[in-house]
């Protein structure tokens, strides 16, 4: 039971990050964004309070983003503050010196996607970065490499990956239906 409420968590969590994100920054829908934001922080804060591994990814997702000045939007302060509010609230996990290395070096590849991603200049230099930026690999590379020796449960790989699948899900859901729904409603008018 356990191995399931925890990927549904990151699979919750990375689906209305990306619903949040793209009703804020495709469509201007602030209150939409601001519920969708709100949901994710809390489906996060509940990966992080029952699993050490979650909280030192996620995280370093938060500083990571914070320092790629990548909290721009209303959204981002709403899902924020009910992931922090959420996690105080749930409990933190214990953390050890060997988790707050963890969260660095998480923290880094976050950074590093974070400063790729959307990113003319490098995606200029060539299609491999721009397929590894558009899509983040960087951190995805780091959690592996932290599964391989051992740092982090071969488990939170999977979890990380039900995350970005949902992103994804949620990306091609946003494409293909709210543009038809919006077409659908402008003809009505």
């Amino acid at each position: 039971m356990f191995n399931i409420v925890l990927a549904l968590s990151y699979f919750l969590s990375g689906f209305f990050m990306k619903l949040s994100d793209d009703f804020y920054d495709e469509r201007s829908y602030k209150r939409n964004s601001i519920f969708l934001g709100i949901v994710c922080g809390l489906f996060t804060a509940l990966a992080c309070s029952i699993d050490l591994d979650a909280a030192c990814i996620f995280i370093a997702i938060l500083i990571g983003n914070i320092l790629a000045l990548k909290v721009d939007g209303i959204h981002h302060i709403a899902t924020m503050a009910s992931f922090l509010i959420a996690f105080i609230l749930l409990g933190f996990p214990d953390f050890t010196f060997l988790s707050i290395i963890t969260i660095v070096i998480c923290m880094i590849g976050a950074l590093i996607d974070e400063l790729g991603n959307d990113n003319e200049k490098v995606y200029q230099k060539s299609k491999f970065l721009e397929y590894f930026f558009e899509y983040r690999f960087a951190l995805k590379v780091v959690i592996l490499v932290l599964v391989l020796i051992g740092w982090l449960n071969i488990w939170s790989f999977f979890y990380f990956l039900c995350f970005e699948i949902a992103y994804e899900i949620a990306r091609a859901l946003f494409e293909k239906y709210v543009y038809k729904i919006e077409k659908i409603a402008e003809k009505k008018k």
